[in-house]
């Protein structure tokens, strides 16, 4: 759980076993405000800067797990957890990735990260992760 704590707190990690083997994944998260689903221009051009930096990237799949806070009742946030999903896939889209390359899973308020009995804790659970998956050959 630390390690993975530490992982999202960077927003983008590039993970790899050894020097000698291929990175396992690359973890990119986008975060929003309370009740939002808009991806701020900063957040789309670090996720472009991220996808021009590594060779070969759209030979990726990849998987999208979107989160909300606690904050409202579990039917609202899981229409939240899908249209910030949505948001992110449309982004991905916009950068030539292919629709069938991408999974997607809402969480809405379930399987939260960060405590959220706090407000820090509630602002990094409103986000959703990228999950970039090297396909191996």
């Amino acid at each position: 759980m630390r390690f993975l704590l530490t992982i999202l707190l960077a927003g983008i990690s590039l993970l790899s076993f050894s020097q000698d083997q291929p990175q396992a994944y690359i973890l990119k998260s986008i975060y929003f405000g309370g009740g939002s689903y808009y991806v701020e221009g900063y957040q789309y051009e670090e996720l472009k800067q991220l996808v021009d930096s590594v060779k070969d990237i759209r030979d990726y799949t990849i998987t999208i797990h979107s989160h909300t806070d606690n904050i409202g009742g579990a039917a609202y946030n899981e229409w939240l957890s899908e249209m910030r999903g949505d948001a992110v896939i449309e982004k991905l889209l916009f950068l030539d990735f292919k629709s069938n390359q991408i999974e997607k899973r809402d969480f809405g308020q379930f399987n939260p990260v960060f405590d959220n009995n706090t407000w820090e804790g509630r602002r990094k659970n409103r986000r959703v992760d990228i999950i970039f998956w090297p396909v191996v050959m």
